[in-house]
């Protein structure tokens, strides 16, 4: 039984559809449990993956929420007790708590989390992180798996100490992206003239994410490369903010979520990343399996799919050298073509989806074989 908080638009979106899709059927019976999006977000399964079941739970939402909360944690342990999974494999912070509660609560053999990421740097308060670190190595306690995305991610929760180093799995992200049509016409459909230099964000609009940063990469490239189009395919809280700050040329354009996001990486010449803290960005991740370079933020486990230097250029939390990364590639068409290629070559080996079904799978059969439902011959 599978339980995430919400299915939006984002790398755990991703990855639990590429799993409910990929695990052979006759081997897991599995079954996802998710809530609702929030008004600021769009629905992944909506819109990429409507083959994809779900067993909506009205009061999972992204929201805390005691008394609604308390609802999601007594309906997820009746459905555990009828469903009697041996496994419960929780995506997301508070499904990874109200999860692994009902797990317990149901006596569920087996509890499995993925950080596809962590509140440890950029979210809360230091008062508050404190109770995130405190709960979250309550829950290691009574899980018998974690899986985090990247090395980088690992670390910080084992220096946390959030779990021990045996419990950990790293799992990477796996995707299988959409044929992308040809640049000129990818540009035609956006909109964009087909000689200018376009830089491409994608994700969600909000704080973790640094709007504000973006915006003043935004102003210095310009100073330099004023024809330069920037794109921002994503939605969120703090969109107002890039509204205000739109330029009324149409040099930076709001295109919300999109279904045919491989549209957007067609038609960039860059993808630029400004986040304050991130897990494995599978915006990324889709860049280069695209063939297009990154600059970005090094935090998390970004350098695990950017490979600086080769793949991309990373910077600090630093709008100055963001900039200059940027306005260096969009200066150097040999430079940022070579790089698109080894990103795409790169990409190719180390994310795709059937890696993260196998790996997932894996983890599985060590468990169920460690348990005595399997066999290990």
């Amino acid at each position: 039984m599978r339980v995430i908080a919400r299915m939006n638009v984002g790398g755990p979106a991703l990855q639990v559809s590429a799993l409910m899709r990929g695990l052979d059927g006759e081997l897991f019976d599995h079954r996802l449990y998710a809530g609702y999006v929030g008004p600021d977000e769009a629905d992944y399964v909506d819109q990429r993956a409507p083959d994809v079941q779900v067993h909506r739970v009205p009061t999972l939402g992204r929201a805390v929420r005691p008394a609604d909360d308390l609802r999601a944690l007594a309906a997820l342990t009746a459905a555990m007790r009828r469903f009697r999974p041996h496994i419960v494999h929780t995506h997301t912070a508070k499904a990874g708590t109200l999860g692994r509660g009902a797990a317990v609560l149901a006596r569920v053999p087996a509890r499995v989390h993925t950080f596809h990421g962590h509140l440890l740097h950029g979210y809360f308060s230091p008062a508050k992180t404190r109770l995130v670190v405190q709960a979250e190595r309550g829950l290691a306690a009574v899980t018998d798996r974690l899986v985090a995305v990247g090395c980088g991610v690992r670390d910080d929760l084992l220096a946390a100490g959030i779990g021990r180093p045996g419990q950990y799995a790293v799992v990477p992200p796996g995707t299988t992206p959409a044929a992308p049509p040809g640049r000129s016409e990818a540009r035609r459909r956006l909109g964009l003239p087909q000689d200018s230099p376009v830089v491409a964000y994608v994700g969600r609009v909000t704080r973790i994410k640094r709007p504000d940063r973006f915006l003043a990469v935004v102003r210095e490239v310009h100073r330099t490369v004023p024809e330069a189009r920037f794109l921002v395919c994503g939605d969120g809280d703090l969109r107002g903010d890039l509204e205000a700050a739109a330029d009324p040329r149409g040099r930076v354009r709001l295109l919300g979520w999109r279904a045919d996001v491989e549209t957007v990486y067609a038609a960039a010449d860059l993808v630029l990343l400004t986040s304050d803290n991130e897990g494995m960005p599978v915006s990324l991740i889709e860049a280069g399996l695209a063939g297009v370079p990154a600059v970005a933020t090094n935090v998390g486990s970004v350098a695990e799919v950017v490979r600086d230097g080769r793949t991309g250029l990373l910077a600090p939390p630093d709008a100055g050298e963001l900039a200059r990364h940027t306005l260096a590639l969009l200066g150097d068409d040999p430079l940022r073509n070579r790089m698109g290629r080894q990103a795409r070559a790169w990409t190719e080996q180390r994310f795709g989806a059937e890696r993260l079904v196998k790996d997932t799978a894996d983890l599985y059969a060590s468990i169920a074989v460690r348990h005595g439902w399997w066999s290990g011959a």
